[in-house]
């Protein structure tokens, strides 16, 4: 009699090698996955636009680094590096001079130190508008990058000081402090983070948006219709007072600081304030949404 054997396959557990490796695929997969959601929860939270609403803090920053920088400037040349009106006007009456003087077709030092002022001044407006529109002029990503670059421009003059041991005070007006071929890059460095500066916060649109020159803040504050409401809260005016408030503290920050230890190191605790000033837009609070 014959009897048909079945064949029976029996699944014997993996060695231990081959669960290890397996085990470890597993977690690489897991891994890989987990930093994928992590990496795009980054992505997403730093390119998130700001409540403009909500960025009083890091404004009013910017307004008073521009009181502590034309503080250090004015000092110094007798010229604002932030407000470019001044520098200007001063140009094409530097022309008319040239035209009508007598044995003098020269650009005088403090006539140069304006137009390098005004040069770099629209350099950083032209970076800071191409670099914003294309990263989003208020998203963190961008408000934390110009900032820094703000910072690097005024560690940049204030080294560039340091080396130079030039005097933190003018003595009278033809006789300026920065007087050398490095004064055009103190003063460009400076511009051009005034001009950043500048654009950015324009971009931001709040009614901190002019933080380089307050002849238009005057005008629509004193304008301002709610100007004496003094029992209540009025938003547009209360910003405008706290940006003129803030100009002069930083320019009476600045002038004392430059008494006490001079224009490099003034510089320096700025560019300082200015990387504080970066780090603070990345928790400002994301803009809702509309939809």
């Amino acid at each position: 009699m014959s009897i048909s054997q079945e064949k029976v396959s029996v699944e014997l557990p993996l060695p231990v090698v081959q669960r290890k490796a397996s085990c470890s695929s597993m977690w690489k997969v897991g891994s890989d996955f987990k930093d994928e959601a992590t990496m795009t929860r980054l992505k997403r939270y730093f390119l998130a636009e700001v409540d403009a609403q909500r960025s009083t803090l890091p404004l009013t920053g910017y307004c008073f680094m521009t009181g502590v920088i034309n503080a250090v400037i004015f000092s110094a040349i007798f010229i604002w590096c932030g407000s470019q009106t001044g520098n200007t006007i001063q140009l094409p009456l530097a022309v008319a001079r040239l035209l009508n003087g007598k044995h003098d077709y020269s650009l005088h030092l403090v006539e140069r130190q304006a137009l390098c002022s005004l040069v770099t001044f629209m350099f950083g407006v032209f970076i800071g508008a191409r670099l914003g529109d294309m990263m989003g002029f208020k998203t963190r990503a961008w408000l934390f990058m110009g900032t820094f670059i703000q910072a690097l421009f005024t560690m940049a003059s204030a080294i560039l000081m340091w080396e130079d041991r030039e005097r933190s005070l003018a003595d009278a007006l033809d006789n300026p402090a920065w007087s050398n071929t490095l004064s055009f890059l103190f003063t460009g460095f400076l511009s051009a983070s005034m001009g950043l500066q500048g654009v950015m916060a324009k971009r931001v649109d709040t009614h901190f948006s002019t933080t380089v020159a307050l002849t238009v803040t005057w005008c629509e504050l004193i304008s301002n219709p709610k100007l004496l409401h003094v029992r209540r809260l009025v938003t547009s005016r209360d910003h405008q007072i706290l940006t003129v408030a803030c100009f002069a503290a930083g320019g009476f920050a600045g002038r004392v600081l430059l008494d006490k230890i001079g224009s490099a190191n003034t510089l320096g605790i700025g560019a300082g304030i200015r990387l504080i000033i970066g780090v603070w837009w990345l928790f400002i609070p994301e803009q809702e949404s509309t939809i």
